[in-house]
């Protein structure tokens, strides 16, 4: 999420997206801000057109359909990739079943350092600014522009490079590595977890031309890891330091 922002989860810090709905507002009002002026900036630099940058809308409604199975489909993705990783890796006797899982616990994902999860249980404003603002302004466009820019960037500079399709892949996996590392804050595991996501969110960018599947599957992606939040905060006491949670991508 705001990872540029979240403090570490232990050190007991507001989480980077405040605690109610106006700090909530506020914080996601100064980041667009912000974010409108770097990237205004760049464009004058660069003066990129709507088709260098993939901002043209093609296929009608269909795009939205696309974008929601899209963001299941990556969900399934990371979780078959970390089951197999953790099925290697208790293959090859590098870790016991209890050692994989306290390595889960320890590098869980740290969501209460961007979110405040009471907030998102309890106050019913911060919960659908959440899904809707955050998940699809803040996280799904703002993210997605910053992705589109960087890989137009890179085929304007070096297009020898990053102009064929290899070019792109390689684009986005530059991206994606940035994306990453972006959430630190977050986690080791958190970092592996957005990086994956940011390739495929980049992908689908390069398969369709244009920035809006992407946009919305991570809009949805986002919306539906918060939404779950709440339920899993009352199973698992997240808000005190629970096990373990899936974070939402920003």
């Amino acid at each position: 999420m705001l990872a540029a922002l979240s403090g570490n989860a232990s050190e007991k810090k507001a989480p980077a997206l405040g605690t109610g709905a106006m700090a909530l507002l506020a914080i996601c009002g100064l980041e667009l801000g912000l974010f409108a002026v770097v990237f205004g900036m760049a464009w004058l630099a660069s003066r990129a057109s709507r088709d260098e940058l993939l901002l043209r809308w093609r296929g009608g409604f269909r795009v939205v359909l696309l974008g929601l199975g899209y963001s299941v489909l990556i969900r399934l993705i990371l979780a078959i990739v970390l089951g197999v990783i953790a099925a290697v890796v208790l293959a090859s006797g590098a870790m016991t079943v209890d050692s994989l899982q306290q390595f889960f616990k320890t590098n869980r994902p740290q969501v209460e350092a961007v979110v405040d999860v009471n907030a998102l249980r309890h106050d019913p404003v911060y919960f659908w600014l959440s899904l809707t603002l955050v998940s699809f302004v803040v996280g799904g466009l703002r993210e997605e522009l910053w992705r589109t820019g960087v890989m137009a960037g890179m085929r304007a500079l070096w297009p020898k490079r990053f102009g064929s399709l290899g070019g792109q892949t390689l684009a986005v996996g530059l991206a994606a590595i940035i994306f990453g590392l972006g959430h630190v804050v977050q986690g080791t595991l958190a970092v592996g977890l957005t990086g994956m996501l940011g390739f495929t969110l980049g992908m689908i960018i390069v398969l369709h031309r244009s920035i809006w599947p992407a946009v919305i599957a991570h809009g949805f992606f986002d919306a539906i890891s918060l939404a779950l939040l709440p339920f899993i905060a009352e199973r698992m006491e997240l808000s005190a330091g629970a096990d373990w949670a899936f974070a939402p991508s920003r």
